[in-house]
């Protein structure tokens, strides 16, 4: 029995459409909602879901490449406590979000990559994903409070 899956797993992706016994698909797929049965009204409905789904990935791409060009080039500093070329603490993502935020851009902290632990004074290089396929890289300066 053909059927389009819903959810991923061990089957496959969402939206693929695979063959398991018929058992298997009418006690354990479809009554837990992890598959519908692959007839052409449900195809047509995953082809549209498709579709739209494609759409909305090439818009949050052009928006990932916008705000690229936008960041290209910014160096983000932080000025933080510190004793003799170590930070009282450490710099955190949400510190480089916070300071990107004051500069007037909307990025999630949880896209921000850093090399390590920023424990000490002094420039590091880092990365927001802002896309699976953009990637933005920036500077982090960071010196301490006068």
């Amino acid at each position: 029995m053909q059927v389009i899956l819903l959810e991923p797993g061990r089957l496959g992706q969402t939206g693929d459409v695979v063959n398991v016994k018929p058992g298997y698909a009418r006690n354990f797929l479809i009554p837990r909602g992890m598959a519908t049965p692959a007839n052409a009204a449900n195809m047509k409905t995953l082809e549209a879901q498709l579709r739209s789904r494609k759409k909305q990935q090439e818009k949050q791409k052009a928006q990932a490449e916008d705000l690229a060009s936008r960041l290209n080039g910014v160096a983000v500093e932080l000025s933080v406590r510190a004793g003799e070329g170590k930070i009282y603490g450490a710099v955190t993502h949400s510190n480089v979000a916070d300071a990107l935020d004051q500069l007037g851009f909307d990025v999630d902290r949880r896209r921000i990559e850093m090399p390590k632990t920023v424990k000490e004074i002094g420039e590091y290089d880092i990365v927001y994903r802002a896309h699976p396929e953009v990637s933005i890289p920036m500077k982090l300066v960071v010196h301490a409070q006068k």
